[in-house]
């Protein structure tokens, strides 16, 4: 099949500078409800990767999110965001950058061209067989990603990828690939810009639902968060609160000695108070 990299035609837009900013804001928006569309159209991919996380991390696999520039940013936050969210600890969901640490400011000059780093830095986390590698990549090219998803998929771990063309080199070295196809972006290349927005929305699905079906979530609530700051700590003992029918300083009180919202209603239901 041939390969049409999507995320390097043309804008449809022209001569954006001459054009006042009501006009390109409202384009811009036009443009991005296009990628709801898009996500809507990969979701049975999408379900098909988080039922299999979901199998491996049960049986003590981990996830791993891999990418350059803005795509690895994106995973390194959404990686980032599962503990104080939902209570796991940091080795359950790791965000990989190519260039580092040093690359989520700053671009870190070749980083991404090296095909063998992205495979050296799943290493360096211990990868085994029970874990699942997901490459972000827009163009479906990066030799750091495409070069890691294929050693990894030689040695039976599964893999999936999140790209914005159709029959990327990529999506071939991926069990399930997911193309989210948002068309050109309003400033020519720009793949942070609608591309990155649907790599966010990808994510968000695959973690929350996989950390809902491992149960972190009940009802609707984040009932395992961690209390690292005042804004966390009230949201806690409004849910005890409304749980368990009880005034708020309880609550907090409760939520304090408990460590958790989770610990904190077993143990008053299982006391009685």
């Amino acid at each position: 099949m041939t390969f049409r990299k999507i995320t390097e035609e043309p804008s449809p837009y022209c001569e954006l500078e001459k054009k006042p900013v009501r006009q390109i804001l409202e384009e811009i928006n036009a443009e991005d409800r296009k990628v709801a569309l898009a996500v809507r159209k990969a979701i049975p991919q999408i379900e098909k990767l988080v039922e299999k996380i979901v199998r491996r991390m049960q049986s003590g696999g981990r996830l791993f999110y891999l990418g350059a520039g803005t795509s690895g940013r994106l995973g390194v936050l959404d990686a980032s965001e599962i503990p104080p969210t939902y209570g796991m600890p940091p080795s359950c969901v790791v965000g990989l950058i190519a260039g580092g640490d040093t690359a989520l400011r700053s671009p870190v000059e070749n980083a991404e061209d090296d095909e063998m780093q992205g495979w050296k830095d799943l290493e360096s986390c211990g990868i085994h067989a029970h874990d699942v590698v997901v490459g972000i990549a827009a163009s479906g090219t990066t030799p750091y990603v495409v070069g890691a998803l294929h050693r990894a998929r030689a040695r039976g771990i599964l893999t999936a990828c999140i790209t914005s063309n159709p029959d990327s080199p990529m999506a071939a070295e991926a069990d399930i690939p997911i193309e989210m196809i948002v068309g050109p972006e309003y400033v020519t290349g720009s793949s942070r810009m609608k591309s990155g927005t649907g790599q966010k929305m990808i994510l968000n699905m695959i973690s929350t639902s996989v950390m809902i079906k491992l149960g972190r979530v009940e009802g609707n609530k984040m009932v395992n968060m961690q209390l690292t700051n005042r804004k966390l700590i009230e949201r806690g003992t409004r849910i005890i609160a409304d749980e368990l029918k009880i005034d708020d300083e309880k609550a907090r009180s409760l939520l304090l000695i408990h460590g958790s919202v989770r610990d904190a209603v077993e143990a008053c239901r299982n006391t009685g108070r």
